[in-house]
């Protein structure tokens, strides 16, 4: 099973990288929405 999840992220190493890096803009995104009211 290890194998299996190894060889995954192997074949999809670019989309992990864009996936990660949606999930990062996704967070700032967020914490920039919470912290406006406060800023207005």
């Amino acid at each position: 099973m290890i194998k299996d999840v190894k060889d995954v992220i192997a074949r999809a190493q670019t989309s992990l990288l864009a996936d990660a890096l949606g999930a990062v803009s996704l967070l700032t995104m967020l914490v920039v929405a919470l912290h406006l009211p406060s800023l207005i």
